[in-house]
């Protein structure tokens, strides 16, 4: 009889993943939907959110707006055009003519006349309303700002945008009012007239906050805070916070740019500690690395050179991130060299990368980390040295002049940085001996936090309180078992009670 052959669990195993494999590839994959079907799909929703006074809807429209601005052209936005105002009305040869003229594009191809393969939405109508047309305009706007041709093109738009929309003054036109007003200020940046846009601001910004708009308030409030810090003017900045109370139910994004603002202008204010917790909190409101990776370098550069101007070190892990490994390299030099207490590296840094530093504006605050550098130079020489004279710490910290030296020493002995005294008939500084964790100093330390906690301890004895005449049914209690024990005793003398009915094994 001739052997067989048998399978082996393995050979089972791989058929089955062959065959899964196979059904996997037969599966047709999904199609992606094309620029021209979303914006249809776009302008479904924003009828939607007006109908039923819903503003989800539109939020669900402008998270698409970053993904979709990547994928539209001027034929994209002449086909969506046409397609949506299906009647000739004087909003649809608005539109089209500020789009320009389009030449034929890898985009035809994807352009179609199906529906998204969403939802089922209510069938647009002819005219749709003004939130649809302020929408198609957003779109036209950040189209016209990716060329530097349209530029001027661009402002034009946006300032006939921003003059329609105040018009109509629609309480649902809120949240594509926030986006607008950004685009306007970057049509603004780009043609070079950013200043101009200025009073723009402060007077939708009055009227934002009497109308109750509250997330275009919040854009308009950054806005301007951003056009304070470009221009330097940074006591107008702190009034115009002082003056105005920023939506609590602004968004994230908003928040996280709001306390970056802060941040910077508390930072030029020498305020470091309220900078320090104000740009934390944009770290944390901030979005994903990945998402908006140049709101979070910028972050962080401010936050580094805070950190260091409070004394404090940054994290090394953070220099490692990704998103911040390339970008601040120039950062990292800095730090090392605030760590070493090298003027001389500091120096060299600084002359270095002055251009980048100046381009990110951390430049003045990064000058001021000089007496950091110096302060961590004298605690090193003072750890080192028992005495030294003020002519080899002006050698060893590359100061000016001795007179310097003895002045910066001074001040780091009255700031408590480091302990010792100036002797000027010798010209040196005598530094004190280091102290052992051990002395009577440190036992009336000691004795002192004891005696502390000791008196916490009897005030918060004294100050327990306890249910009245608890004690009273405590005794009512111990009274009445006494009874039963009494009770049960004159029975037992009297023979009522026998062995069945106090149990069988008593």
């Amino acid at each position: 009889m001739p052997d067989v052959e048998m399978k082996g669990a393995d050979s089972k195993a791989k058929d089955d993943t062959k065959k899964g494999e196979k059904e996997v590839e037969e599966t047709p994959k999904a199609v992606p939907v094309s620029p021209v079907a979303e914006i249809k799909s776009n302008i479904a929703l924003i009828e939607r959110a007006v109908s039923t006074l819903e503003p989800r809807f539109t939020h669900r429209v402008l998270r698409t707006l970053a993904t979709l601005r990547k994928r539209i052209d001027a034929t994209v936005l002449r086909t969506s055009i046409e397609q949506i105002y299906t009647q000739d009305v004087p909003e649809k040869k608005t539109l089209l003519s500020w789009v320009p003229e389009g030449s034929p594009t890898d985009h035809e191809m994807d352009v179609d006349t199906t529906a998204a393969p969403t939802k089922p939405a209510t069938p647009t109508p002819s005219v749709p309303v003004p939130e649809g047309e302020i929408y198609l305009r957003l779109l036209i706007l950040h189209f016209l700002l990716t060329t530097p041709a349209t530029h001027q093109k661009a402002l034009g738009l946006a300032i006939e945008t921003v003059e329609k929309m105040q018009s109509l003054n629609r309480r649902s036109m809120d949240p594509l009012a926030a986006k607008i007003w950004f685009a306007v200020e970057r049509a603004y940046e780009l043609g070079g007239e950013l200043a101009d846009a200025r009073p723009l601001f402060l007077a939708a910004q009055r009227t934002a906050s009497l109308r109750h708009d509250d997330e275009t308030q919040a854009s308009l409030i950054n806005r301007l805070l951003r056009n304070y810090v470009h221009y330097n003017l940074y006591d107008q900045a702190d009034k115009l916070v002082s003056k105005t109370t920023f939506p609590e139910s602004a968004s994230s994004p908003q928040f996280a740019r709001y306390h970056y603002y802060l941040g910077r202008i508390k930072a030029v204010q020498l305020n470091y500690s309220e900078a320090h917790t104000n740009l934390q909190q944009a770290i944390r409101r901030a979005a994903q690395p990945k998402t908006a990776p140049g709101f979070y370098q910028a972050v962080h550069k401010i936050f580094i050179v805070v950190e260091l101007l409070m004394g404090e070190i940054p994290e090394r892990s953070l220099f490692r991130h990704p998103v911040l490994e390339k970008a601040l390299v120039a950062y990292f030099d800095i730090v090392k060299a605030v760590r070493t207490g090298s003027l001389s590296q500091f120096q060299a840094t600084l002359s270095k990368h002055a251009a980048q530093f100046e381009a990110d504006k951390t430049y003045t605050l990064i000058v001021r980390l000089r007496q950091n550098v110096i302060k961590t130079g004298i605690r090193r020489l003072s750890l080192s040295y028992s005495r030294i004279s003020l002519r080899d710490i002006c050698l060893k910290l590359h100061l000016d002049s001795e007179e310097d030296a003895e002045y910066i020493v001074g001040k780091a002995i009255r700031d408590g940085v480091i302990e010792g005294r100036i002797v000027h008939e010798k010209g040196w500084m005598e530094c004190a001996s280091q102290k052992d964790g051990y002395g009577p100093e440190v036992s009336e330390a000691f004795a002192r936090r004891i005696g502390f906690c000791l008196e916490l301890h009897n005030e918060s004895i004294k100050a327990m309180r306890y249910p009245l005449n608890a004690h009273r049914k405590e005794l009512a209690a111990a009274e009445g078992a006494r009874e039963r024990e009494k009770e049960l005793a004159k029975e037992i003398q009297g023979g009522e009670l026998d062995e069945d009915s106090m149990g069988g094994d008593f």
